[in-house]
């Protein structure tokens, strides 16, 4: 009776106070400052990057946990420092995802994240110059990429007994890149919202080749498709397009 209570009051309290949403210029990390308390929110806008790396199950199930611990590192390895090297913030990493924000509304900022996302394919999924040969005994690297814009709210999970939890990411583009990362499959394996496409430089949108006649064209890099976002269809766009690193 005592926990019933005990939840039920808390929970109250949580719905009852209003939640202090704060503008800020960057991505929030734990312990900033102003996530004091739970009924705060830090309100920042954002190109999201999320990747999906699929068949844990089947590693899981075919090696032992020290090389499943060994294949999640080598994910983790390329997407934090080719993120990193990108002015990206890696804020999220389960054994089965990872979350990157690229903070800014410019079409430099969108472009950016495009490219950064063009770098990490590069490196898991290139058969002579990224990580694949150095792993392939263990897994076929399968994986999908979403990008998407728009503004994100950061919370504190506030939890007194569990120090393992931290910070709280809600927004539609972290929604709608997951759902069109979960859709892409090699070898088009990054797909941008609509929004993003329409937002994007030439430099991560075109590449130049020799037309009939034999003069440069610039040609449209990604192909658009559906896929169903809120009950509604929405188009997306995907790419096998990667880019190559030092």
């Amino acid at each position: 009776m005592a926990l019933k209570n005990d939840i039920k009051t808390k929970v109250k309290n949580i719905v009852d106070e209003d939640l202090d949403i704060i503008d800020v210029p960057y991505v929030p990390k734990i312990g900033d400052p102003k996530l004091k308390t739970s009924n705060t929110g830090l309100l920042f806008e954002a190109t999201t990057v999320y990747i999906e790396m699929r068949g844990s199950t089947k590693v899981l199930n075919n090696h032992n946990r020290s090389t499943v611990a060994k294949i999640r590192s080598t994910y983790l390895e390329v997407i934090c420092d080719i993120a990193n090297e990108n002015n990206g913030c890696v804020t999220n990493f389960t054994e089965n995802s990872a979350l990157i924000f690229f903070h800014g509304a410019s079409k430099e900022t969108l472009s950016n994240a495009v490219l950064t996302a063009m770098k990490i394919k590069f490196m898991l999924a290139n058969e002579q110059q990224g990580i694949k040969p150095l792993i392939k005994k263990y897994i076929d690297i399968d994986f999908g990429i979403g990008i998407d814009h728009g503004k994100n709210l950061c919370t504190r999970i506030n939890i007194s007994s569990n120090q393992n939890l931290g910070l709280f990411w809600i927004g539609n583009a972290i929604d709608r890149a997951t759902m069109i990362g979960r859709e892409c499959k090699g070898p088009n394996h990054i797909g941008i919202s609509h929004h993003v496409h329409e937002n994007l430089k030439d430099y991560p949108k075109y590449i130049i080749r020799k037309n009939y006649s034999g003069y440069d064209e610039k040609v449209n890099m990604w192909d658009r498709t559906k896929f169903i976002y809120n009950d509604n269809y929405e188009y997306y766009y995907h790419s096998d397009g990667s880019l190559s690193i030092d």
